[in-house]
């Protein structure tokens, strides 16, 4: 599951708990990155089977998340109180993680996770297009980086050697994500832990109707617990509670962690070797994201340390 980036308001570098605040952010990145090996795992033909199974136990974990951390009575407060805005981030959820199941049936993990590394910066253009958010030099350089980057590692489906499909629906995520990201800027009330898991619930029930059935061995099982509960639901677990600790670009910063382990485990667990095209292509998405958020980080150091000043000169 790519980092969903960008979802909370930036905090200051000096709030307390900024150091458990990398960390939980940190850990949700890794836990994240054994998504593609956690599916390489299993011998399933079906891929609805796994989206059913993965969007259950995702499901039941985040609502035991919630019932611990807020109380029944404040966990369906949550989900009243998300609105269309929710629904809508819930929707993107289920068509990613329902498409990054799909995606991995016709590409490799290196493309689907390097992909949707560009999701801040995807985000960025859908803001300019549809409510014509401001985008500096800088931005605009970087997304072109991105698309050029993509371009190339897709490259090897447009010219035929590789199903389109996988890249297609990797496209598609890092699309809903960045949809996603727009929304929770736009309407800062809506919360991400209800939101995804209205979105698991959308992704199981459709592939409780496209799935040719649902039985499993139960090997099988322990991994798609692990898939879901682990997986998907503890990483957001860990990321909803350190991201509100961290300035949102420090976070989607911690977040390429995903972005370089995930192709790394499956490569050392199952000898999936990304094409020399997915190397290169996502280096530079990589590069971009990477100079982009650096440049993020320094302004808001500096933000912080204007705001600071002015305070120790008030009367």
């Amino acid at each position: 599951m790519s980092q969903p980036t960008a979802f909370q308001k930036p905090a200051t570098v000096a709030q307390p708990g900024h150091a458990n605040g990398m960390a939980l952010v940190l850990g949700s990145a890794v836990v994240w990155s054994f998504g593609g090996t956690l599916a390489r795992f299993l011998d399933i033909d079906d891929s609805w089977t796994v989206v059913f199974w993965r969007s259950v136990f995702a499901a039941l974990f985040l609502v035991g998340f919630m019932l611990m951390r807020d109380g029944p009575r404040m966990t369906v407060t949550l989900f009243r109180t998300m609105g269309l805005p929710g629904i809508a981030v819930g929707l993107c959820f289920a068509i990613a993680s329902t498409s990054f199941i799909l995606a991995l049936a016709y590409t490799t993990v290196a493309n689907v996770v390097l992909i949707q590394a560009g999701v801040p910066l995807i985000a960025a253009l859908i803001a300019w297009v549809l409510f014509r958010e401001r985008i500096s030099l800088l931005t605009w350089l970087a997304i072109a980086a991105v698309i050029f980057g993509v371009s190339i590692m897709v490259s090897d489906s447009i010219g035929g050697t590789a199903s389109p499909i996988g890249d297609a629906l990797a496209v598609l995520i890092a699309l809903v994500f960045a949809t996603a990201t727009v929304i929770t800027r736009r309407y800062a009330h809506v919360r991400m832990t209800p939101a995804a898991c209205l979105g698991t619930i959308i992704a199981g029930s459709v592939a409780a109707t496209q799935a040719s059935g649902f039985a499993v061995t139960l090997p099988e099982l322990g991994v798609l617990v692990c898939f879901g509960a682990l997986n998907f639901g503890l990483g957001l677990a860990l990321f909803v509670t350190g991201a509100r600790l961290v300035p949102s670009a420090l976070a989607a910063l911690l977040g390429t962690t995903e972005t370089v382990l995930g192709p790394l485990w499956v490569a050392l667990i199952h000898g999936e070797i990304p094409t020399v095209n997915t190397i290169f292509g996502g280096a530079i998405v990589l590069a971009a994201l990477l100079s982009y958020l650096s440049v993020e980080m320094w302004r808001q150091r500096r933000l912080d340390r204007r705001v600071s000043t002015k305070d120790r000169h008030l009367p």
